[in-house]
C-alpha cells in the first residue's frame, strides 16, 4: 500500500502542497491513519509536475520521504499549477529501487498507483505480456504490478486522444475481466497536465480510502485529491467506493460511479 495526493489549480509552491499541511504526505509516510495493510510508507517516494514546455517531470527517491534533505529547498523553489505525489510501502516481491518508484511518466502522462494485485507474477503478468504490444512492454523498467498497469494505459492512450478519466475507466473495465476471481486494490491517479482523474476501486477487497476537496483554505484557488485528508476540519469529502473523481480546473471535483 501507499499514500497519494494530487493538486490542480492556481500555481502553488511545492512546500504548500507537500509539506505545509499538518497531515502531509511526509507525515503519512511514517504515521498514516487509514492504511490497513502496512504501518509505514518507507520504501521511497516521488512527486511529479509539468515543465514550461508541457512535459511531465518526476522527482523520485528510494529513501524514506522524511530522510530527503532536498525537500526544503525544492519546496520553496518549485511552483506549479499541478502536483502529483506519493509515499511508498512496497508490496512483498516488488523490491525497493528507482525503477519501481513512482510516479511513472510517458509522453504527456503522469501516473500513480496506490494498491496491489494479488498473485500478479503468477496470474496477471502473463496475461499482460500476451496482450501488450512489444514496443510498450520493452519500455517497462521495473517489475511492479503498478508499472504494468501503466503500460496498459499507455497502450490504450496510443489509440488516440482520450482523457485521463476515460483511460482509467477503460483500464478498470479491462481489469474487471482479467482479475475477476482475484484480489486487487486499485486507487490510481492519472493526469495529462490538464485533467487529473483518480479511482477509488478494488476487486475482491475493500477499497483503499480517498478524499477530495475544493474548499480547503490552504488551497483556496485549487482542488486536491488525497488518500487521507491533509488537514483537519470538514472540508474533505470521502470518495465513495468504486467511484472516480475528476479535477479539471473548471468546476468542483466531479465524482462519478465506475
Amino acid at each position: 500500500m501507499c499514500r497519494l495526493a494530487a493538486y490542480l489549480g492556481k500555481p502553488v509552491y511545492l512546500e504548500r502542497f507537500l509539506l505545509a499541511p499538518e497531515h502531509n504526505l511526509i507525515h503519512q509516510a511514517w504515521s498514516p491513519r487509514e492504511m490497513r495493510s502496512a504501518a509505514l510508507n518507507a520504501d521511497g517516494f516521488g512527486f511529479g509536475w509539468y515543465d514550461d514546455t508541457g512535459c511531465p517531470v518526476a522527482y523520485r527517491n528510494i529513501q524514506p520521504a522524511w530522510a530527503d534533505p532536498n525537500l526544503a529547498a525544492l519546496g520553496h523553489t518549485l511552483r506549479r499549477e499541478l502536483w502529483l505525489a506519493n509515499v511508498r510501502s512496497a508490496t512483498e516481491g516488488f523490491a525497493s529501487g528507482y525503477a519501481n518508484t513512482q510516479p511513472f511518466t510517458d509522453g504527456r502522462l503522469l501516473f500513480l498507483h496506490n494498491g496491489f494485485v494479488n498473485e500478479f507474477a503468477e496470474d496477471l503478468r502473463p496475461r499482460l505480456r500476451g496482450w501488450l504490444q512489444s514496443d510498450i512492454e520493452a519500455t517497462i523498467h521495473g517489475n511492479t504490478d503498478s508499472e504494468y498497469l501503466f503500460a496498459v494505459i499507455r497502450q490504450l492512450a496510443a489509440e488516440g486522444p482520450q482523457s485521463p478519466s476515460l483511460l482509467l475507466r477503460r483500464l478498470m473495465d479491462t481489469l474487471g475481466s482479467w482479475v475477476s476471481a482475484g484480489r486487487a486494490l486499485l486507487n490510481i491517479a492519472l493526469t495529462d497536465g490538464t485533467e487529473i482523474a483518480a479511482t477509488r476501486h478494488a476487486i475482491g477487497a475493500e477499497c483503499p480510502t480517498l478524499y477530495a476537496t475544493d474548499s480547503e483554505p490552504l488551497y483556496s484557488q485549487g482542488a486536491v485529491i488525497a488518500s487521507e485528508p491533509l488537514t483537519a476540519g470538514a472540508h474533505w469529502e470521502a470518495v465513495p467506493a468504486h467511484h472516480l473523481v475528476t479535477l479539471n480546473g473548471a468546476r468542483p471535483p466531479r465524482i462519478t460511479a465506475l
